[in-house]
């Protein structure tokens, strides 16, 4: 990846102080971790130079945790860490702060801290396919393995399959799994994080579908983990 992509984005990792379903879910312990250190490590160890890599909180314990690591950190407003408040209302206030602060932004590279597994080596890859694309938005996507449809009036109605059909017969479909998001700073500045020119990269790997807002998710987690781990 060349100096100027690189140079020209900065990693934002947002996590706010409080959440309903899952109190204090940005600092809960993962194999003995906090959450949010995954997405800080994975940033560092895919390259992104510590000066690119953004912590942006209401929490003084989360932003402390980021210290730790030698990354930049944000204090936000708390009329922004509403449960309301929408994620892309907080990229644009950051992106306010590298605007007053002449930092260079022409892209935001966002990491969720409720999916702490990444597949490894492969962010420089989308970043360089991302702006070989021209997109104005990269997300990554996992394989939708499902029959679903709609219940009404206690009727079930298939969506994507008929009764009976085979599983490796459906037309292969796909979900947001929250892993990594690249978005144009321009794009946010609309107030979108994903464009309808999107490029999707999909991950099939079963630890990158971990997404944690409930505290069972990060239970079951943790077993996954420890079952990858004993057969590495």
């Amino acid at each position: 990846m060349s100096h100027h992509l690189l140079s020209a984005v900065q990693v934002l990792i947002p996590a706010r102080k409080n959440s309903k379903r899952f109190p204090k879910k940005n600092k809960a312990l993962l194999d003995g971790k906090p959450l949010i250190a995954y997405s800080i490590e994975y940033a560092i160890q895919e390259g992104i130079p510590l000066s690119q890599i953004w912590v942006n909180s209401d929490d003084q314990e989360i932003l402390e945790i980021a210290r730790n690591y030698h990354v930049q950190v944000f204090t936000r407003n708390e009329n922004l860490a509403q449960d309301l408040t929408p994620t892309v209302a907080v990229l644009q206030d950051h992106l306010d702060f590298f605007e007053r602060n002449n930092i260079i932004c022409e892209a935001v590279i966002l990491l969720q801290v409720t999916n702490p597994f990444r597949p490894k080596g492969e962010l420089a890859r989308l970043l360089e396919e991302f702006y070989v694309s021209n997109r104005s938005s990269l997300c990554t996507f996992s394989p939708l393995n499902k029959k679903f449809g709609k219940i009404i009036d206690k009727h079930f109605m298939p969506e994507n399959y008929t009764p009976g059909q085979r599983m490796q017969d459906l037309e292969p479909l796909y979900y947001e799994n929250g892993c990594i998001y690249i978005a144009k700073s321009s794009l946010v500045e609309q107030g979108k994080i994903i464009g309808e020119d999107v490029l999707p990269i999909v991950f099939f790997d079963v630890l990158s579908t971990i997404d944690i807002d409930e505290y069972s998710d990060l239970q079951f987690a943790e077993a996954l983990l420890k079952i990858t781990n004993e057969n590495i």
